[in-house]
């Protein structure tokens, strides 16, 4: 259990998290995944770098149980460990592979939505269920996947987008039955890692230099209101619905 880095082939890294029951990750795990994948990135022997996951999902998220627990110390953990794991990605000094299954939520959107290239299953779902768990963000990530008005219907319902509906809009590279897909991303990673490892360095700058949105800025951003949320208490009273069976409709 936990995060952990292995070196499959030349110039390819894995980082693979695994928080069982559903890669909802507490706030050290958050800081453990930004650690192990800025390593990665900084080894020089890497040319790309696979982010993968075991178990029945990619990533659920945040613990919502620790934050129920623990209270605004685990909200702001949990804000600052997010921020740390999607720029870990962002920044990686290499290309970074996301490999999806299963589930896609919350955090994984972070994660993904900041990676250079996505190899999905045909099983992945993709989504942002924040107003169902008293917070906001990753908005910043979604509209990297979907456009903008997509981005917006999908956030304000909190429904999920399959690996098909995002590969036609492009986001993601490959769709793959579930038993091939880590050997999917490990051939996009080799395809990626076959080239000079200086340059691919260069390119990885290159081209965070001119996205049009400051993605770091964007997502902090999205975090005050999180906070915001929970300093009046609203995000209190939906997350306290977490986990049980709705009666009625809220008004």
């Amino acid at each position: 259990m936990g995060v952990s880095t292995s070196s499959p082939e030349k110039g390819i890294s894995v980082v693979t998290v695994d928080y069982p029951p559903v890669n909802a990750l507490p706030v050290s795990g958050w800081y453990a995944l930004a650690d192990a994948v800025r390593a990665a990135g900084r080894d020089r022997r890497a040319r790309c770098v696979v982010l993968a996951a075991e178990g029945r999902g990619f990533n659920a998220g945040v613990d919502i149980k620790e934050i129920q627990a623990q209270g605004s110390a685990a909200l702001v953990g949990a804000n600052r460990g997010c921020f740390e794991a999607f720029a870990a990605v962002y920044e990686c000094d290499v290309p970074v592979v996301a490999a999806v299954h299963g589930h896609c939520l919350g955090g994984g959107i972070g994660l993904v939505g900041n990676a250079d290239v996505i190899v999905a299953s045909e099983d992945a779902v993709f989504g942002l269920p924040e107003l169902d768990r008293g917070a906001l963000g990753a908005a910043t990530h979604l509209a990297r996947l979907v456009p903008q008005h997509l981005m917006r219907a999908l956030y304000y319902t909190s429904r999920t987008v399959t690996a098909a509906e995002l590969h036609a809009h492009g986001s993601v590279w490959r769709v793959v039955p579930r038993a091939g897909l880590r050997a999917a991303a490990l051939e996009s990673a080799r395809e990626i890692a076959s080239k000079d490892g200086e340059l691919l360095r260069l390119a990885k700058a290159a081209i965070n230099g001119i996205d049009p949105v400051d993605v770091r800025r964007s997502y902090r951003f999205e975090q005050g209101f999180t906070y915001e949320a929970s300093t009046v208490g609203v995000a209190d009273r939906v997350r306290d619905t977490f986990g049980r069976e709705r009666e009625g409709a809220q008004e």
